[in-house]
């Protein structure tokens, strides 16, 4: 498997207390070999671009509704509607394709495959979080994986990253479990990073 650079895959310090707030997503994370097969399209970026703030592979994810700071109650409340609608679901075919970059300072991977079925994911997700009372900002669905973002001092490395992925076709993939996710956002110093707060399987039919 090709890593991210070792200074981006470094375990989180230990922090103050718990917070009684917790930043969250809902997202769906591509399995192993599809994170391997973009980490290898990856490796000249990787080696061209070292000062790149590279997100940790086992980050990587599609997010289908950015909630933010929310009550860490909010995670209970969640639990049993995420749970039932994916026990509702297939799970969704899909692939990694190209690359392109927001505002020239972050890159990303496209995805491909059933976009149909991933925007009507999205759309039923972001209404369960309405119905359970959850106040969030519904920006427009964009499926990408965030890979990395260039510092300010190196503003075109995002955007040479992203032509050498142009041609980047992966081989489709099962996203088959859908994720409540947590993340340390401005709780300190050092790369950002992701933790699964929940799991749940598609095993139905929509």
């Amino acid at each position: 498997m090709t890593e991210a650079p070792e200074h981006d895959r470094t375990s989180p310090v230990a922090g103050p207390p718990q917070s009684p707030t917790v930043r969250l997503f809902i997202a769906l994370a591509p399995p192993d070999a599809a994170k391997d097969e973009l980490a290898e399209e990856l490796r000249p970026a990787y080696e061209a671009h070292p000062r790149m703030r590279w997100n940790r592979i086992e980050d990587w994810h599609i997010t289908l509704a950015f909630l933010g700071e929310l009550p860490v109650s909010t995670v209970a409340l969640l639990r049993p509607p995420l749970a039932r609608l994916a026990a509702g679901r297939r799970p969704l075919s899909l692939a990694l394709r190209g690359g392109g970059h927001f505002d020239e300072r972050v890159l990303w991977s496209g995805i491909d495959g059933d976009l149909a079925g991933l925007h009507g994911l999205a759309d039923a997700v972001r209404t369960l979080v309405g119905e359970c009372g959850v106040v969030f900002q519904g920006r427009p669905l964009r499926p990408h994986l965030t890979l990395a973002r260039s510092r300010r001092d190196t503003p075109s490395c995002a955007v040479e990253a992203a032509a050498g992925l142009a041609g980047f076709t992966g081989r489709p993939w099962e996203a088959e479990r859908l994720h409540l996710v947590g993340s340390n956002v401005g709780r300190g110093p050092g790369p950002i990073h992701y933790r699964d707060i929940e799991a749940w399987p598609f095993t139905g039919g929509a």
